[in-house]
C-alpha cells in the first residue's frame, strides 16, 4: 500500500505541481492530512490570523495515476478516514455568515472521545469524518485549494465519508489527484468558514474510467447518488447541481427531458454544501432506489 505523507502537499491544484507518487489504476493509497491550518493551531490563546491565508488548506498530493488521459474520469472510492483525537475551530470578525456578529477572534479546542466531539459539559455530538478538499489538477492556470470548482477542490460537501466514491474529471495526464481539509463533523452551510478542523488520513482506491461521460463531480454513497456543483453565487450552484442531474437522469436512465424534471421535483433534494468559500457549492441528491428500478450502476 501507497502512503503519501502530510508534508508533501500544495497550495493550489495545478498541472505543474510536482507528482509525489505514481500508482497503477486500481492501487489503495494513504493520504495522510493537516488540518485546514496547516496543523498551526495547538492552543485556543491562538488566533486564526496567527495562521494567515498563506498557510490555509493545505492538500496532500499531487498522485499521479498510470494511464489516466483528459476526457477519462478518476474514480476514487474513500476505504475509510481516521482522524485525531482533537481538533479545532475558530471565529473571526467579518468572516463567514455571522462574520458581523461574532465578537471577535475565538478559537475552540474539542476533544473527540468515544466516537464524539465533546462540545462543552452538555453537548456531545457523533462524529461523521469528512474531506473537505478533493480534487484534480484543472486543465490549465492554477486553482487554490480554498476554491472549489468542476475539478473537486474545496467542495466541503459533508457526504465525502467513508463508504461513498466520488468522480472526478481527469484534465492532465495521470489527473493529479490531491486532498486534504478533514473534518471530524461539519453541518450543511460552514457557515463560520470551518467545520471541526482536524489532521487524519485517508485510504482510497483509484480507478480510471475510460469512454463514459457523467456530469461531474459526482459522487455516490449507498443511498443517494449526488451531484455537487460550485459557482459565485448559491442560486447558480443550484441551478448547475440540479441541471447536472437531470442531465445525468435523460442521458444515463434514458428518461424523457419533461419527465425527468418532474421527477426531480418529486425526490431529487438540492442542498447547500457551503457559503462561505471564494464559490458556493450546492448539491442535488437522487435516491439510489430510482437507479434501482431502472437496473442501473455506476461504474
Amino acid at each position: 500500500m501507497e502512503i503519501i505523507y502530510k508534508d508533501q502537499c500544495v497550495l493550489n491544484m495545478s498541472r505543474n505541481n510536482p507528482v509525489v507518487k505514481k500508482v497503477q489504476p486500481g492501487s489503495t493509497v494513504i493520504f495522510e492530512t493537516y488540518d485546514c491550518f496547516s496543523n498551526q493551531i495547538q492552543q485556543e490563546d491562538q488566533p486564526f490570523s496567527s495562521v494567515g491565508w498563506d498557510k490555509i488548506n493545505p492538500a496532500t498530493g499531487p498522485l499521479f495515476v498510470e494511464g489516466a488521459e483528459p476526457g477519462d474520469i478518476l474514480k476514487v472510492e474513500i476505504a475509510d478516514i481516521k482522524i485525531e483525537h482533537k481538533g479545532v475551530m475558530t471565529t473571526a470578525p467579518k468572516l463567514g455568515v455571522l462574520g458581523d456578529i461574532v465578537t471577535g477572534e475565538t478559537t475552540k479546542i474539542i476533544a473527540i472521545q468515544d466516537g464524539k466531539a465533546i462540545f462543552n459539559e452538555k453537548i456531545q455530538i457523533p462524529i461523521k469524518p469528512m474531506i473537505g478538499v478533493i480534487g484534480t489538477a484543472p486543465a490549465d492556470g492554477d486553482i487554490p485549494t480554498g476554491t472549489p470548482g468542476d475539478h473537486g477542490g474545496n467542495m466541503d460537501c459533508k457526504k465525502i465519508i467513508k463508504g461513498s466514491t466520488l468522480y472526478l474529471p481527469v484534465n492532465v495526464s495521470g489527473a493529479l489527484l490531491s486532498m486534504g481539509d478533514l473534518h471530524a463533523v461539519m453541518a450543511d452551510g460552514e457557515i463560520v468558514i470551518c467545520g471541526l478542523e482536524i489532521p487524519g488520513e485517508v485510504t482510497i482506491k483509484v480507478d480510471v474510467i475510460k469512454g463514459e461521460s457523467y456530469p461531474l463531480p459526482m459522487l455516490v454513497s449507498e443511498e443517494r447518488l449526488i451531484m455537487i456543483a460550485s459557482a459565485e453565487t448559491l442560486d447558480e450552484a443550484g441551478k448547475l447541481a440540479t441541471v447536472n442531474m437531470h442531465t445525468f437522469i435523460v442521458e444515463q436512465l434514458g428518461l424523457p427531458i419533461d419527465e425527468a424534471a418532474m421527477l426531480l421535483s418529486l425526490v431529487g433534494d438540492l442542498r447547500i454544501c457551503q457559503v462561505v468559500d471564494p464559490l458556493m457549492t450546492a448539491r442535488m441528491e437522487l435516491p439510489q432506489w430510482i437507479l434501482d428500478q431502472y437496473n442501473y450502476k455506476t461504474k
